[in-house]
Parts: C-alpha cells; sequence; structure tokens
C-alpha cells in the first residue's frame, strides 16, 4: 500500500467511525494481530482526535472485558473469527459498536504457516472494515487540532499490587521517543521495517509502526509471529531494521535453514522487554554476523528510552554478569536512587529513576497509583540498576514480583487467582524462574486439599482456558506446604532459591 492509499483508506475509515458516533477523546479498542488493519485503524483515530486501546489478541474473556471496561472504551475492532465471543463478552459494557476485519484481507500471500484456515466469518453487525473504506470513500472526518498533551494510545500494563493500569502515552510522548529513537537507530527514508514486536504493545505500536510513518520508511507486517515467516521476510522485503524480544531472535536461530545471507540487508537489530544473556547475543553474531543491540523501556516511558548505540557492544557488568541495557537516549534523564530517594555514587546499586518528554504523565484514573509511581514526573521503575562511569546502565535485580516473559508482563497473583479457580487446589503462588528463551518462564508452586490429586499436565490445561498462553505456567510443583511469614503470607522470594520439586502430595487439608 503507498501513502495515498494509505491516508485515504484511513480517511474513510475515520468517517466511518465518526458515523457511529465516535470522536475526540473518545477510546476505542483495537483486538487484532500485527495486519496493516491496525495500522489503518490507528491512523483514523488520530485523524478523530480519538486514543488508540491497544487490546491484546490473546486476551480472553475477562481479561479484555477488565480492560474495556476500565477504559470506557466505545468500539472495537476484531477479527472476524472472534466476533461472536467479543459480543459476548462486551455486553452491557461502554462499548457502542464491534467492527471485524478478515486477516485474509491487504496481505500477499495465504501462507497456512499465518492463517489457520481461509474461510471468512460472518462479519461483526457493525460492519465489516474493508465494506465500510469501500462505503466511505472519498469522506473525511471533521477537522480535529491534536495537542502534545492529547492521548494517542492508552496502553496497559500489570502492576505488582493490583489490576493493570492504563499509561496514558500522549502524542507529546510518542513524537519525543519516535525522534529520538529513529536518531538513534538511523532509521531514514527507504529503510524498511519489520513489525516483529506486536503492535498492542507500546513498542510495536511506536518503534515499529510509527517510526515507518515518521521516516517515511515501509513497514512489513506478518501477522502473528511466526519464525519462519519472519526469516523469509527479512530477506524477501530486504529488511533494514527491527526491534522484537529475545524469544523471537532465539526461534529463528533455532531455524536450520536460517543463514546470514537472511540478515544481508540488515543495518541494526535491537530486542527488548527481557534480559539477554551476553551467550546469546555471541552465538547469533557468529551464526549471522549481525549483532542484536540491547533495549530498555517501559509502557510508562512510551517504549524505548534505554539502548545500545549502533556499531558498539554491550559492556558486561563484572559484579553480576549482566549484559548492559545500553545508555540513556537523548532527553532521558536516568539516575540510580537509593532509599532515601537521593542519587547514589556511579557503580553503586539502587532504584533506576527515569524522566523526561517520554514518561507518560500518569495513569488513566488513578490519580493515587500515578503519585506513587511518578511523583513530578519522575518515574520509578522499580528496577535494582548500576550506572557506572561511563554511563552504560545495567539491571541487576528487580523490585518488583512481575515476571516478564518474552517481553509480556505478567502479573503473578492474576495466574494464581486462576490456579485458585480449580477445586484440588488448596494454595498457589506464581514466581518467575529464569529462562535462556524466553528472559523468564512463570512457574507456579501449588498444595492441593486433602485427598485429592491432580497432574500437573490437567492444571496447566486448566489455566490455560482462562489466561492468555504466555501467563499459563509452564512448570508445577506440587509440595505439600508453601512458606509463609509469621503472618500468613507466602513468601515467594524463598520459593525462587529453593528446590522443592516433587509429586502431589494429598496430605495436605
Amino acid at each position: 500500500m503507498s501513502a495515498r492509499d494509505v491516508d485515504a483508506a484511513s480517511d474513510a475509515l475515520a468517517a466511518a467511525f465518526e458515523a457511529r458516533g465516535t470522536g475526540p477523546g473518545d477510546r476505542v479498542g483495537i483486538h487484532l494481530q500485527n495486519v496493516p488493519q491496525y495500522a489503518l485503524v490507528m491512523l483514523a483515530l488520530w485523524k478523530l482526535g480519538a486514543t488508540v486501546l491497544g487490546l491484546n489478541p490473546m486476551y480472553r474473556r475477562q481479561e479484555l472485558r477488565r480492560i474495556v471496561d476500565d477504559a470506557g472504551a466505545v468500539g472495537v475492532v476484531c477479527a472476524d473469527a472472534e466476533v461472536e465471543e467479543t459480543l459476548e463478552t462486551l455486553a452491557g459494557s461502554t462499548v457502542r459498536w464491534v467492527v471485524s476485519t478478515s486477516p485474509l484481507d491487504y496481505q500477499s500471500r495465504t501462507d497456512p504457516r499465518v492463517f489457520a484456515t481461509t474461510e471468512r466469518a460472518a462479519p461483526a453487525p457493525d460492519g465489516d472494515l474493508v465494506a465500510l473504506i469501500e462505503e466511505f470513500a472519498g469522506s473525511r472526518p471533521a477537522p480535529v487540532r491534536l495537542g502534545r498533551d492529547d492521548v494517542a494510545f492508552l496502553t496497559y500494563t500489570s502492576g505488582t499490587t493490583g489490576p493493570p493500569k492504563g499509561a496514558m502515552n500522549t502524542h507529546g510522548n510518542v513524537l519525543s521517543v519516535v525522534t529520538t529513537c529513529a536518531a538513534w537507530t538511523g532509521v531514514s527514508d527507504g529503510d524498511v521495517v519489520l513489525a516483529i514486536a506486536p503492535l498492542f504493545h507500546i513498542t510495536g505500536a511506536v518503534v515499529n509502526a510509527t517510526i515507518s510513518l515518521l521516516t517515511d520508511s515501509t513497514l512489513v507486517l506478518a501477522g502473528r509471529f511466526h519464525p519462519e515467516v519472519a526469516l523469509e521476510a527479512f530477506a524477501e522485503h530486504g529488511v533494514t531494521f527491527t526491534i522484537g524480544s529475545i524469544t523471537a531472535y532465539n526461534a529463528i536461530y533455532d531455524l536450520p535453514q536460517a543463514g546470514p545471507q537472511h540478515f544481508a540487508s540488515v543495518k541494526t537489530l535491537y530486542s527488548g522487554g527481557a534480559p539477554i544473556p551476553p551467550a546469546t547475543v555471541e552465538r547469533f553474531q557468529e551464526r549471522f554476523g549481525t549483532y542484536i543491540h540491547n533495549g530498555y523501556g517501559m509502557t510508562e516511558t512510551t517504549s524505548a528510552v534505554i539502548a545500545v548505540p549502533p556499531g558498539r557492544k554491550a559492556p558486561v557488568h563484572a559484579a553480576s554478569g549482566t549484559l548492559s541495557i545500553g545508555m540513556p537516549l537523548p532527553h532521558l534523564t536516568a539516575r540510580v536512587i537509593g532509599l532515601d530517594g537521593d542519587p547514589v555514587p556511579a557503580g553503586e546499586q539502587g532504584e533506576l529513576e527515569l524522566s523526561g518528554p517520554q514518561v507518560v504523565p500518569g495513569y488513566w484514573g488513578k490519580p493515587e497509583a500515578t503519585e506513587q509511581t511518578m511523583s513530578g514526573g519522575r518515574l520509578r521503575t522499580g528496577d535494582v540498576a548500576v550506572i557506572d562511569e561511563q554511563g552504560w546502565v545495567y539491571l541487576v535485580d528487580r523490585l518488583k514480583d512481575q515476571i516478564n516473559v518474552s517481553g509480556y508482563k505478567v502479573w503473578p497473583r492474576e495466574v494464581e487467582d486462576a490456579l485458585y479457580e480449580h477445586p484440588s487446589v488448596h494454595e498457589a503462588a506464581v514466581v518467575g524462574e529464569p529462562d535462556d528463551y524466553r528472559g523468564e518462564t512463570v512457574v507456579a508452586y501449588v498444595s492441593l486439599k486433602s485427598g485429592l490429586r491432580l497432574t500437573q499436565e490437567e492444571l496447566i490445561a486448566f489455566s490455560g482456558d482462562r489466561l492468555a498462553a504466555y501467563k499459563c505456567p509452564r512448570r508445577i510443583h506440587f509440595i505439600a506446604d508453601l512458606p509463609k511469614t509469621q503472618s500468613g503470607k507466602i513468601r515467594r522470594a524463598e520459593l525462587r532459591k529453593a528446590d522443592v520439586t516433587g509429586p502431589p502430595s494429598p496430605s495436605k487439608g
């Protein structure tokens, strides 16, 4: 699609949404994989002055409903195969309309590795996206005037002490990150960006999709990530830049047919969202001749704000063996503070604090959480870090119990709540354990009710009916008693250290 095609299609789509009563400040959810329609809807909403509500397409019923309710969304765009479940899930919510689209539209090949079926499902009652573009062709919405403080994306991030919170990524935040990342990485006119990171995630939405818009580069979309499809896309489209989780790169590395020829056009590769072992980066470069640059960002910083400069290799922190996440990008102030809130000397550990035009003004409808996390515009990341005298930043530990799976954030209590729904479960605790492939893996420790038995496979399948796949435990250890404090609080830290593997115990009552 040319820029002219995209502009005309998003104009028509904006007019269609406007006809359904959508206007400035409204939140509209996009519940899609990495398909061209995602970008078209993004642009259409901005032309209306509306806000993009990123919805993980893997979210199931209550997960989806919780975010839609909190955001007060007025509309949702989903895949045609999801219409029935989406309508059931959102019945009685603030959503006034649901538009659907077929992933078969706007694509250059019907690849069975990407599309499970070539059958088209019936469209949503409020219309099919392509049909709406045709119906409103030549139309434009009423002009709007957006400012830097208007919210471009409402992006939900899971906390450690409560339900997901919506970070208000403003247009000013987005412009700051896009311009600094483009300058830092060297993405410019004529480049080809492959969207490996999902567009519902702030990194995919900003450092893949929006960077393509502002730099006049080509955006290549390939649906939900599939390693073989992504590998072929590198060579077929002459990809010059992408950012993705280390899990994606590991999956590509595991392909026997992968070789240096697939990355011949690449200028820079970046990875973010999950820890990277130094050996993984070295192994990838030895085989393909391409170095994976580390990067760091948060939903609250509107994606990447610390990164390894192109052409340089990240040093390793001698004390912890941690690969540096890079250096602060322009206009970001990064410092390490102690318990008293004052900066610590270079080389000493403390909490990483960030401030600058990339940091969001707050959480949607949660002033107390905003004040606690980013008082005065200074974001307390909850990560234990070291900044050396050269300005390299290292993450050496975590303050939070949050689990980071391939760049996706998992709240332990949410997984525990799902496990507790099983009638045989007495107590459950969920922790993250290091994983060379995913960064971290979700692991559960469970005690059973007296006289009952349960297998690991049964409980994993049970959680899979209630949670997105990446949130489900990969391993479950059945133990007689979970370690607790004197007040009865389960001690997750002890579970991370202990070797408590064993068969299910029927003795716990």
